[in-house]
This record gives C-alpha cells, structure tokens and sequence, in this order.
C-alpha cells in the first residue's frame, strides 16, 4: 500500500495579499479582544478585490483562476496482500488518526444518549440555562465514544488482545497427553471473552454511526 495525501487547498485572495504587503504591521486587539490587522489593512484588500461598482478587480479574477488550477494531490496505490486481512490494515491506519481528531478537535457532535453510559447521558447533567445551550455532557459523550472506537481498532491490530482469556495447560498437565487432550485442557473465560467482543463490536459500531463526525 501506498497513500499520498497532501493537505487542503489555502485561499490566497486580495485580503491575503493586503496582509502579506503589509507584513510589517502589528496585529492589535479588535472590538472583541481578537488580534487582528488595523482596519486600514482590510480597506486595502478591500480595493485590491473590488472596483467601485463592486465587480472582481482584474488582480481578483486573476488570484481566482490561480485557485481554479490547485488540486489536492491524491494517490493511492492497493497490494495483493493489503486485503489479505484488510480489517487489520485500515485498523493501524485509523488508530492513529482517532487519536490526533481527540487531540485536535475543536467541537463535538450530537451524540445519542442510548451510546453512552447513564452518568454521560443528557438526563444525567445539570439543567441547561438556555434551550439553545449543549448540556454539560456534551464533550464527555464525544471523548467517550472516541475512546471506544480508539480502544476497539487497538484491539484489532493487537494479535495476542485476546490471550487473557485463555489459561493453557502447564507442561507437566500436558505431559502423556495426545494434542487433542492438551487442547481440552485449554480454559477459556467465556463470560470475559463474550463481554470484550461485545465492547469491541459496539466500537466498530460507533465508528459506522458516527463517520461522518470524524472531522476537526
């Protein structure tokens, strides 16, 4: 497998331009407490994008059909063997990317009370001030549901996840004994195994249920 990627596209406009010609200027405190150029520098970009009867400036149209050519370069390159085991594949690919979305992101989707547990549910935080408002629980729903799908892909990828529930014979009881009574001697914990695939399974469920909101 090869994959190349490269990031978004970044709109360089006249505002852009204004700011960049004018780089010696210092940002100061705007109405709202935002460092921001003087207002002198967005009335420049303001003249460098639009004439007075409000068409695109020759400089804007240009600037425009500069970022009509950019394209995001995308490659991907599929082997034989990357669907050999193909769950395994994309889970090492998306652990890493779950864990930088929890470290970087800047919101939280709606996430459902029926997929978390009770003190994560909506019932379960102080009263909202404002219909409008997220409840208290908001953010602690979504970081649950991240760690979940986190915890279920690391398990896919980890070969040996599920040794803990298998005690195998020592080699004295395995001693005299046919492969087939040594593996009788195996004791699995059925009631641990069955709970781990449940919590694993749901992980992969959030993850189909909540692809859309894995964005930053």
């Amino acid at each position: 497998m090869k994959v190349i990627i490269n990031s978004y596209n970044n709109w360089f406009g006249p505002y852009q331009l204004a700011e960049l010609l004018c780089w010696w200027v210092k940002k100061v405190p705007d109405s709202d407490g935002i460092l921001d150029k003087p207002q002198w520098v967005h009335n420049f970009g303001e003249w460098l994008a639009e004439r007075k009867d409000g068409s695109n400036t020759v400089l804007h149209k240009f600037l425009l059909w500069i970022d009509s050519k950019k394209t995001r370069r995308t490659y991907v390159r599929i082997d034989r063997w990357d669907t050999w085991s193909m769950d395994h594949t994309l889970a090492t690919i998306i652990v890493p990317m779950l864990k930088q979305l929890k470290a970087t992101k800047h919101g939280a989707p709606q996430v459902n009370d029926s997929d978390v547990p009770e003190h994560l549910q909506s019932t379960s935080a102080p009263a909202k001030e404002n219909d409008w408002d997220v409840d208290d629980n908001h953010f602690k729903r979504w970081d649950w549901v991240l760690d979940e799908m986190i915890w279920a892909f690391e398990q896919k990828i980890d070969d040996n996840s599920d040794d803990q529930f298998y005690t195998h014979p020592t080699e004295d009881e395995k001693r005299g004994k046919s492969f087939q009574e040594q593996i009788e001697l195996i004791k699995i914990d059925r009631e641990g195994l069955d709970l781990w695939q449940e919590r694993k399974s749901n992980g992969f469920r959030l993850f189909g249920k909540y692809y859309e909101a894995l964005w930053d």
